[in-house]
């Protein structure tokens, strides 16, 4: 399994996260199965909103966009591309970085923690992980004036 393609299976690891979260959000699901933490607390907080919309929509939709881009980069034509591999990593970057804050949120606003949003930041932080790795293995650009004659 290359880099690119256990991106795109944990991307639809943390889409089935936050499919489940969003469910739970959009009333489809009574209550959470939480069996360690305060699921209920965390996802009914003034935090669990971000510009008006659900954060796990936001998750959902993340994970959606790093997938596609995941899978995108599989294909033969961009299998070794530096571009897409940046993407990944600006992705997982972002995601990092908006777990982190979500978690800081969790422990010192909230003061509650909630473990499917904690699978959902370490999912992040394993993409992140191959995401670097990915980026470090492209190969650089050729450019025209540094090509043998």
């Amino acid at each position: 399994m290359t880099r690119r393609q256990l991106i795109a299976l944990l991307a639809v690891v943390g889409g089935c996260i936050s499919v489940y979260l969003t469910l739970y959000k959009l009333g489809k699901i009574g209550t959470l199965s939480c069996s360690l933490g305060s699921c209920e607390t965390v996802n009914t907080s003034k935090w669990s909103q971000f510009l008006g919309v659900p954060v796990a929509e936001w998750g959902l939709g993340y994970y959606v966009v790093l997938l596609a881009v995941a899978i995108a980069g599989t294909t033969a034509r961009l299998e070794d591309s530096r571009v897409v591999a940046r993407a990944l990593l600006a992705l997982a970057t972002a995601g990092v970085l908006f777990s982190a804050y979500l978690t800081s949120l969790e422990l010192f606003v909230i003061h509650a923690i909630c473990i499917w949003c904690v699978g959902s930041a370490i999912v992040v932080a394993v993409i992140f992980v191959i995401a670097l790795i990915d980026y470090r293995a492209a190969p650089l650009a050729v450019t025209p004036s540094a090509r043998p004659a």
